[in-house]
């Protein structure tokens, strides 16, 4: 026969502490003494280094890496033609991606235009869709490499 057992906050019922001991031990951040580097103290586990570490280390909030360069996607090329911030030759649009301040050019969207991009990194799936339009896109980092025969 299976026996409900009560949970435990039920028994605390009319205790005001629920085992904490006495109300004034388990306020706010209890044993370390405050937040942050509050406190240097002298006892246990609350001692503090006594010297302030070169510049900030550890984990960064999400969405705030170091090196944060936005990538942009293949429909938004548009975009950047009607800021003129690419230039047109004989119907070939060119323009340097890695010069605006972006690091990656992803696939999403369709393009009807000849394309000539230069940019960091670049997609399997964007290369082959400006490459079926008759355009190029290149990268400083990714060299071709030919096998030499011999």
């Amino acid at each position: 026969m299976v026996v409900n057992k009560r949970k435990k906050v039920t028994r605390y019922r009319a205790h005001t502490t629920h085992g904490g001991g006495h109300r004034k031990k388990r306020r706010g951040a209890g044993n370390r003494g405050g937040k942050g580097n509050a406190g240097t103290g002298k006892r246990g586990k609350a001692k503090k280094p006594s010297y302030e570490p070169l510049g900030k280390k550890g984990f960064l909030p999400p969405g705030q890496q170091k090196d944060y360069k936005p990538v942009i996607n293949l429909s938004s090329i548009s975009n950047l033609i009607e800021k003129k911030q690419i230039k047109e030759e004989k119907g070939i649009y060119s323009v340097n991606l890695t010069e605006l301040g972006y690091r990656k050019l992803l696939g999403t969207g369709n393009t009807n235009l000849k394309l000539n991009i230069t940019v960091s990194e670049f997609s399997k799936q964007v290369e082959q869709k400006i490459k079926d339009k008759g355009g190029n896109i290149q990268s400083p980092k990714k060299k071709s490499v030919e096998k030499i025969e011999e």
